[in-house]
């Protein structure tokens, strides 16, 4: 009997998938998600729960990934679609639909090339790289692999170059090259470990032992499976499980401990039932039958084997039957059954060849492939030199004829060029000028808001508070009339009036808890001030804000114009609700501010036109933060307004 005949189960991780991590548990954002509009907080909170559903129930976290998608294609959310097609396509994989996810991935390239954002180009190529991974397209999923390495590279982004280390292990593995799979996978394994991310680290650490097991390192794998398997638990990622527990007893079977081996094999079999994975399934009665093997039970090795068998046909994987059949065969020979066995063996015998024939039509038809791209290619470049060559004789012979308009014409379009460059040059310096001189209005705005508040705090409410301190302690030395008592009480009841408001003013100029405790505290203090007031009913709503740490010169900013947007829907909307919300991805690098109400709304086009300062002093603090704002409105529909604010 061959001695290496089990399978080994290789994981292949299915997308950069762009999630913010949560510190809410899944209870929890299903309880925000009821609370929540349908906008771009709303698709991250969807994505969110998917992804807290995917490692135990990836049919549900699908649905909830369609869900975001769907929303974000309805709201031209280009980042969402993005998003949901990184998610969604991990779900694809996974069922071994890689042509559908290939396709989507296709799809979300394309956006973020629309989007001419580095980072989104080089997660969605490395997804392609993954989808041509699966599909067994090797060289093109190298080349993708390349490509999204060098954007990160270039950006930095250690964490996703380590996942591209992992793409490349698990090529390699692929065609065989173990040496080279076990080198990426070891840097990959590093580079996760300092991420601290769980679920990835557990990943890598099984596809690493798979490598070790390749280059016959087997107490290396035993480690690596023994981590793996304590991180699926820990998460409850249901499949690594399994495959750590198959790899584990796949090790103790090469060293013919058949006791050590059965509960491995045994735990592995339970779990991929409840999963329904028969693919797990199949492995773990092989390895049972292994086991029986080993004890020489050969009747139950028997029925065990060909259970996996008959699993193997029912799946149509060629290899899984060929490596159930060889066990098998071994058992009928060990039984005495050598007629059968024979029988077995040319069977055997056909579904090699058979397995053969299919990789070298498969090789034949990528060199079939390669071959006919090459000819176009080599068809385009010999048309395109034909058509230069046409080209430049007609230049030639039109040169000889009207050379003079044409050097007077290319006199005139260089003036005109450089006329453009010295007019964009200018315009630059004047953006410039524009963003340097908002930029000293905001910063002396704010120093000079917070010395008054200061000065009025201090100074004239020291002042004012001395002057009631004096008056309570002179009104026990004097004699008054009633009228005149009264009047001191009322006094004194104004003078208190006038401190309070005093403190309010000074309170709003630079409030005291945002410098404290920052600008996620200073809003929901903000709004149930507003809240309270009865002007208005103002809710608040935060995701990923808890633990943020954000430049105070952002969190002032971004404080000013809620604030402004805000006062704007209390004075001139007529509102009864007002929603803000803010969320921040520290990941994404990216924090988003919705202040949403249900007022009487107005025609954007309005704004243009719009000369109060209220409206001025928005647009210029977005533009100082190098910002994106977007506004929905419309007479009777209420209005939303949409900022985004890299950080």
């Amino acid at each position: 009997m061959r001695k290496k005949i089990f399978l080994k189960m290789m994981y292949l991780l299915c997308v950069i998938a762009d999630s913010n991590a949560q510190t809410l548990n899944k209870d929890s954002l299903l309880k925000l998600l009821s609370a929540t509009k349908d906008d771009t907080v709303k698709v991250q909170l969807y994505l969110d729960i998917g992804n807290q559903y995917e490692p135990e129930n990836p049919e549900t976290a699908g649905k909830y990934y369609l869900t975001a998608g769907k929303l974000s294609r309805q709201l031209h959310y280009k980042r969402g679609i993005i998003k949901y097609i990184a998610s969604y396509t991990g779900i694809l994989n996974v069922k071994g639909t890689f042509d559908s996810a290939l396709v989507l991935n296709k799809q979300s390239f394309q956006i973020a090339k629309e989007l001419n954002d580095k980072s989104l180009l080089a997660r969605t190529l490395a997804n392609i790289g993954n989808s041509f991974n699966y599909l067994s397209e090797y060289d093109s999923a190298i080349y993708y692999y390349e490509a999204a390495g060098r954007y990160f590279e270039d950006m930095g982004n250690q964490y996703l170059l380590a996942r591209m280390y992992e793409m490349k292990q698990l090529v390699y593995q692929n065609i065989g090259q173990y040496t080279h799979a076990l080198q990426y996978g070891k840097l990959a394994a590093n580079e996760l470990r300092a991420s601290g991310d769980s679920i990835d680290l557990g990943r890598c650490l099984l596809n690493l032992a798979n490598s070790y097991q390749s280059n016959n390192f087997p107490d290396s794998a035993f480690i690596c499976y023994k981590e793996a398997l304590a991180i699926s638990q820990k998460i409850n990622f249901v499949s690594g499980e399994i495959a750590c527990l198959l790899g584990i007893g796949n090790i103790y079977f090469h060293k013919y401990d058949a006791d050590q081996m059965k509960p491995y094999y045994e735990k592995a079999l339970i779990k991929a039932r409840q999963l329904a994975d028969p693919q797990g399934q199949l492995v773990a009665l092989r390895g049972m039958a292994l086991y029986y093997f080993l004890k020489k039970e050969f009747d139950k090795a028997k029925e065990s084997c060909t259970a996996s068998l008959a699993l193997a046909d029912s799946l149509g994987t060629k290899y899984d039957r060929y490596e159930s059949m060889q066990v098998l065969s071994s058992i009928l020979y060990a039984q005495h059954d050598i007629e059968d066995g024979e029988k077995l063996k040319d069977k055997i015998q056909l579904l090699e060849n058979e397995i053969r024939g299919d990789e070298l039509q498969q090789k034949t038809i990528s060199i079939e492939k390669k071959f006919e791209t090459e000819k176009k290619e080599t068809q385009i470049k010999l048309q395109q030199s034909q058509l230069k060559q046409q080209h430049i004789l007609n230049y030639f012979l039109i040169a000889c004829a009207a050379g003079l308009l044409i050097i007077s014409l290319l006199a005139y379009r260089n003036y005109k060029h450089r006329q453009k460059l010295q007019q964009s040059k200018i315009d630059e310096l004047e953006t410039e000028k524009q963003l340097t001189a908002t930029e000293a209005v905001l910063k002396g705005e704010e120093r000079e808001r917070t010395r008054l508040a200061k000065d009025l705090h201090d100074g004239l409410g020291g002042m004012l508070s001395g002057v009631k301190f004096s008056l309570s302690n002179v009104k026990g030395n004097l004699l008054l009339t009633p009228d005149n008592a009264q009047a001191f009480e009322r006094s004194i009841d104004m003078l208190d009036s006038s401190i309070k408001e005093m403190r309010r003013i000074a309170h709003n100029m630079m409030p005291e808890v945002l410098v404290k405790y920052g600008i996620n505290v200073a809003l929901q203090e903000f709004c149930n001030e507003i809240d309270r007031s009865g002007a208005v009913q103002v809710s608040y709503q935060s995701v990923g804000a808890g633990d943020a740490g954000i430049d105070p010169t952002i969190s002032v900013t971004i404080y000013r114009i809620i604030q402004e947007l805000v006062h704007n829907s209390v004075k001139h909307s007529g509102a009864q609700n007002v929603l803000v919300q803010l969320h921040i991805s520290i990941q994404e690098k990216l924090l988003t501010v919705t202040v949403e109400d249900d007022g009487k709304g107005f025609d954007k086009n309005q704004l243009t036109a719009a000369k109060g300062m209220g409206w001025n002093n928005i647009q210029n603090r977005v533009d100082f933060l190098k910002g994106k704002i977007d506004v929905h409105s419309e007479p009777g529909k209420g209005t939303s307004v949409l900022i985004e604010v890299n950080i």
